[in-house]
């Protein structure tokens, strides 16, 4: 049976949300293999409106197994506030599933995060402050808190006291912060592993009983892979692999299980943050993109940048992601816009005109985009269920898209409504 990844493509933001609704609609497994609450997936779902930031989209549907791997970093508070949201809503997550190896979001993660950031000054990295580069620093330092800690309170209460206090001298010696009371947080952090024990299982177990079973899986990506720690826009990116490749890792399983992986992204392009942006509009149509799209953050409703669709990001991500297919979401966006353009290169300082995207920030800094013309379109696309009801200016800047990318696209969103989707 079909195991499929959905990715993003760009710096995220891409829509994936609608895309992995869809797609958790036919799975019998949704599993989520990295990052944290500083993702957010917006899915319309019946006119219904849901914020999801670490439950796997799967659980809008009540007989669908949603599981977390052990690549995530898993803030308790918040993911219990998502779980109480989700409730309240009648919706039922007696079937998700939490790995133990999952790391955990301690408060002094998200304080140093906000400290670190504070230090760069002018050359802050833009991150969420929700911890998630933190508490990944403690994963690979190897002193990080993990899921089976949480819920074992002897084990999590030795080691808070042993973190804690480094984090405490971290935080009051080197950025002047205050120390935390490390009773006050093992009392809370004890109580969040109460309500969340019964949540804990083997999650690499599970996908591969699923998989051998003939269950259709889905993994769902968060961020993108110009976030991808080392495939992104470095030092501008997140603190994990976004790219299909991590979901092995992420939720441990092997290769061989993934049969498809497609790749989202929007018919323009958008990021949050600092960092480079070759095609940003910095004008009345880069204003008109961001409104008309609704382009402000799920987890922090930060006004997103906008630009054109730059082919260079996207045919890098076909190439790190192995990507089968493309979805590309909010065609209907860029309706009303007389010229459309689109980043077919890179003229770099030197003169030269590169068609790959750079290697490393330095050698990016400094290009210019070398872009194509399209006719815009008038007409109101919402309607359109497939590929010959579009306008014909639509269909041609959809078919040079798959030409300039080296994919071919799948699925074209045309509203937010999971049912506005053209599916080839």
């Amino acid at each position: 049976m079909p195991a499929n990844i959905v990715v993003g493509t760009q710096w995220g933001d891409e829509g994936k949300g609608k895309i992995i609704d869809i797609i958790s609609s036919r799975a019998d497994v949704v599993v989520r293999s990295q990052g944290g609450n500083n993702a957010g997936h917006t899915v319309v779902n019946n006119g219904e409106v849901y914020k999801l930031h670490l439950i796997p989209s799967g659980i809008l549907y009540k007989d669908t197994l949603c599981l977390i791997g052990a690549g995530v970093v898993l803030d308790p508070k918040d993911f219990i506030g998502e779980l109480d949201n989700l409730e309240s809503r009648g919706i039922s997550t007696k079937n998700l599933k939490i790995d133990p190896r999952a790391h955990v979001v301690m408060p002094w993660h998200i304080t140093l995060d906000g400290l670190s950031e504070a230090f760069r000054g002018g050359k802050d990295i833009g991150t969420t402050k929700r911890g998630i580069g933190p508490t990944y620093m403690d994963k690979y330092e190897r002193c990080g808190i993990r899921v089976y800690d949480l819920v074992h309170p002897d084990v999590l209460a030795e080691k808070i006291q042993t973190t804690g206090k480094l984090k405490n001298k971290i935080i009051t010696e080197v950025y002047g912060g205050n120390a935390f009371d490390l009773d006050a947080v093992t009392a809370e952090y004890t109580e969040y592993g109460k309500r969340l024990a019964s949540y804990v299982d083997d999650v690499s177990v599970l996908t591969f009983e699923a998989d051998k079973s003939g269950k259709t899986i889905m993994f769902e990506g968060a961020q993108a892979t110009l976030l991808d720690i080392d495939f992104g826009t470095y030092p501008y990116v997140t603190s994990s692999h976004p790219l299909s490749a991590g979901v092995c890792i992420g939720s441990g399983v092997g290769p061989k299980m993934i049969t498809n992986i497609i790749g989202v992204a929007k018919a323009y392009t958008t990021r949050v943050g600092k960092g480079p942006f070759p095609t940003e509009l910095d004008d009345e149509t880069g204003d008109k993109i961001r409104n008309v799209g609704g382009e402000f953050g799920t987890t922090t409703g930060r006004p997103r940048r906008t630009g054109w669709f730059d082919a260079v990001i996207v045919r890098h991500s076909v190439r790190v992601n192995g990507l089968d297919s493309l979805a590309i979401n909010k065609l209907d966006t860029l309706a009303n816009i007389d010229t459309l353009k689109i980043c077919v290169a890179y003229k770099k300082p030197d003169g030269s005109v590169t068609e790959h995207f750079p290697a490393v920030l330095e050698e990016l800094d400094g290009c210019e985009p070398v872009y194509e013309e399209f006719e815009g379109f008038t007409e109101d696309i919402s309607q359109c269920r497939n590929f010959d009801e579009l306008p014909k200016n639509c269909k041609k800047y959809i078919t040079r898209l798959e030409e300039l990318v080296g994919c071919k696209v799948s699925m074209i969103g045309v509203g937010p409504d999971r049912s506005q989707i053209i599916e080839r």
